[in-house]
């Protein structure tokens, strides 16, 4: 069986088991937006209200497709295993008024942010099955979809990150889903990254590797430092999940079953460490978009239907089936990770443990705007500003000078 977090903020990984000789069966600032961000498209008519009413139904179609996209992808990316039966799998509708939107935020709506939709995408740890909350979100992403073109570029939050969890407890960012579930995390990141998020999916791992296998599996190219690990990795998903697995055999680029995909996405104990395996995610996530747009139209369908009830999110099935057929429209055209690599730094800030620290959490939100929004003069409001300091005060005595 897995290990289980005894401690919530315990940094800790699973770490891979040896091999066996035999395959094993097996609010305090910001507020509420009035806006959604969402951005009219296509040409003017003579003014006339039915146009923009058939304007409004156009952009929320091109929402609906990108969104099929987002519930087959993410589960690429969930990395843990044990998530059987989630207990509270299926749609589930946020209280719209305790979402957080800093101030900044809704004039950026309108301007650098307009014809943008986020969604946040997380990836919980959990071996009893709570996609709720009380458990840590292991993964978090950030998708951001340019409405007009289909272009969809995503960004990793690491999560051991020092950041507001939303109440001014600062701490690793993944505590946030432990401790209020999907709205406090999507509140995390909407207060430290002046974002507008609104929808989420939580994905568990029942569906991950049959995922992979209905879309025919993925193309990686796997290094000599990471096969070990893969297959380590493969085993203990193979034990949990009580099936047999094919270890991989050798390095290079390749076709990856749902097993073995998974077993890359755990990848940790390699050069580059918890940012690497966050770079593996992003890397299968867009393998498997490319799978997507060659599977057929009930292929997809099928795959959406049984992913579903695997996953807490804010989406409506309904509306997601019924747009599958155009979602190779959709691509994916950048990733990254936050903090950016040369404005971070990694230290143990007292009982918190060890952390990513954004050195300026400031200058971090204006390149995390630029590269999703090409707002290249993007000024981060004063919620922001407020826990870019607050960081700086908590972390700068623990790191090295």
């Amino acid at each position: 069986m897995a290990k289980h977090y005894e401690d919530e903020y315990d940094e800790d990984d699973y770490r891979p088991r040896k091999k066996s000789s035999s395959r094993s069966g097996s609010k305090s600032s910001g507020r509420r937006s009035s806006g959604s961000g969402k951005k009219s498209s296509g040409k003017k008519s003579s003014g006339k209200s039915t146009s923009k009413k058939k304007q409004a139904k156009k952009q929320r179609r091109r929402i609906i497709i990108f969104i099929v996209e987002i519930i087959i992808l993410v589960i690429a990316v969930v990395v843990l295993y044990g998530v059987m039966k989630g207990t509270g799998s299926g749609k589930v509708e946020l209280n719209d008024e305790k979402i957080i939107i800093n101030d900044t935020v809704e004039q950026a709506q309108e301007t650098t942010m307009k014809g943008y939709r986020n969604i946040a995408l997380f990836g919980v740890d959990s071996t009893s099955g709570a996609l709720t909350k009380n458990t840590r979100s292991d993964t978090i992403m950030i998708a951001s979809i340019n409405q007009d073109t289909g272009e969809c570029k995503l960004v990793s939050i690491y999560r051991d990150t020092y950041l507001n969890l939303s109440n001014d407890s600062y701490n690793k960012c993944n505590a946030a889903y432990a401790k209020g579930g999907p709205e406090q995390a999507i509140n995390m990141l909407n207060m430290n990254l002046d974002m507008n998020i609104t929808d989420f999916v939580t994905v568990g791992f029942a569906g991950l590797a049959d995922t992979i296998d209905a879309l025919g599996g993925v193309y990686i190219d796997v290094d000599d430092s990471e096969i070990s690990h893969l297959n380590n990795y493969q085993l203990c998903i193979a034990e949990d999940l009580k099936r047999s697995y094919t270890p991989v055999a050798e390095t290079g680029y390749q076709l990856l079953d749902g097993l073995q995909a998974t077993g890359y996405c755990r990848i940790r104990y390699t050069a580059g460490d918890d940012f690497k395996r966050a770079e593996r995610q992003r890397e299968v996530l867009s393998a498997v978009a490319d799978q997507a747009k060659k599977a057929s139209l009930p292929q997809l369908t099928s795959t959406a239907d049984a992913v579903f009830n695997e996953v807490y999110t804010s989406l409506d099935l309904a509306e997601i089936v019924d747009m599958l057929g155009n979602v190779g429209t959709y691509y994916i055209s950048d990733t990254a990770g936050f903090p950016q690599e040369s404005n971070r730094a990694t230290g143990t800030i007292g009982s918190k443990g060890s952390c990513v620290i954004p050195l300026s959490l400031e200058d971090n939100v204006k390149w995390l705007h630029e590269f999703l929004f090409d707002a290249k003069d993007y000024e981060p409001s004063e919620t922001v500003k407020k826990c870019s300091q607050k960081i700086y005060d908590d972390t700068n005595g623990y790191l090295n000078k």
